[in-house]
């Protein structure tokens, strides 16, 4: 484990993640299909981006629920082992841990089989001032997926952090019912930047155009929206500058699971390193689609090294 003090906590989903691909159909009855890989990672919105900034230098820790199962093994000891910090990632027996079965297909796309399991469990017990001591951003992973907090207890959460100068990054996942506003609308007050894919921020704002979803977001007091376009880039909107678009390069696309979880960790450590909010954008761009190019979440990106020579190659404004 990393020996320095925590600056970054994320805190929400953490899903064992088994992959296989490419799944072109799924056999009748019992059937057989051979695959070329099948792999085991650790994923989820709040698992994924701690292990990817581990990799990339920062010393992180990570707040949430797995079961007392093998996977909930896997995925404490593969993130310790990562470096991150995982004291407060607690063990409960009542609930398996969180689990998805993705099956890739070869243009990257992945149908996921899902058990909510002990990310359900996530309560506001877990949101103690402790874990926010030290800490220069907090990432809060899986808005709309953690019934146990979703709402008030959330909300009075990232207060306490604001009060204490920490800057809060906020992903969700959006399911499409009223839940979904319940559980984000009163957080966007305390949120400084939101990291929405193309398609939940025109889910949840209404909107036909990521401009006025940008400006739906700014609206309710994010400071600053960065839609995630895929191969197209990124969009990103403050009050004064809406949907500002900045490219990325093509790859060869493996499989897309955890790209944005990827953005959001290369994002996270351009904004440690004071950088502008576009360029912090491009190395979370860089740390995407270094993921895209291998088979799960913790696919191909190993070192800021790595993703600075990455991000360093991308076609600028």
């Amino acid at each position: 484990m990393n020996a320095q003090a925590p600056r970054v906590r994320t805190l929400g989903l953490h899903i064992a993640d088994v992959l296989g691909r490419y799944v072109d159909k799924i056999p009748d009855g019992q059937g057989l299909t051979l695959l070329d890989e099948i792999k085991l990672t650790v994923a989820g919105t709040a698992a994924a981006p701690a292990v990817n900034l581990a990799r990339l230098g920062v010393p992180i820790a990570t707040s949430g629920v797995v079961g007392d199962d093998a996977l909930g093994q896997f995925v404490r000891s593969t993130m310790e082992g990562e470096g991150v910090d995982v004291t407060n990632l607690r063990v409960d027996a009542s609930a398996p841990t969180s689990a998805s079965m993705l099956n890739i297909r070869r243009d990257g796309s992945r149908p996921a089989l899902h058990v909510v399991g002990a990310n359900g469990k996530i309560s506001p017990e877990d949101l103690t001032d402790d874990i926010l001591e030290g800490i220069e951003i907090l990432h809060l992973g899986g808005v709309g997926l953690m019934p146990g907090i979703d709402g008030p207890a959330t909300v009075d959460f990232l207060r306490r952090a604001k009060e204490k100068g920490i800057i809060v990054t906020l992903d969700l996942l959006p399911t499409g019912s009223a839940s979904d506003h319940e559980a984000l609308d009163d957080c966007l007050p305390y949120v400084d930047y939101i990291l929405p894919s193309d398609d939940d921020s025109l889910l949840l704002s209404g909107a036909d155009n990521y401009a006025d979803a940008a400006r739906w977001f700014l609206d309710r007091g994010v400071k600053t929206a960065i839609i995630t376009l895929g191969a197209e880039g990124v969009s990103i909107s403050t009050k004064g500058d809406i949907d500002r678009r900045y490219p990325t390069t093509k790859v060869d696309v493996v499989d897309t699971t955890g790209c944005g979880d990827a953005f959001a960790s290369g994002l996270i450590l351009g904004l440690l390193d004071g950088e502008p909010v576009e360029e912090a954008a491009r190395l979370g761009m860089a740390c995407g689609s270094l993921v895209a190019q291998g088979l799960g979440s913790d696919a191909v990106l190993e070192s800021y090294e790595q993703a600075k020579a990455f991000a360093d190659t991308l076609p600028r404004v």
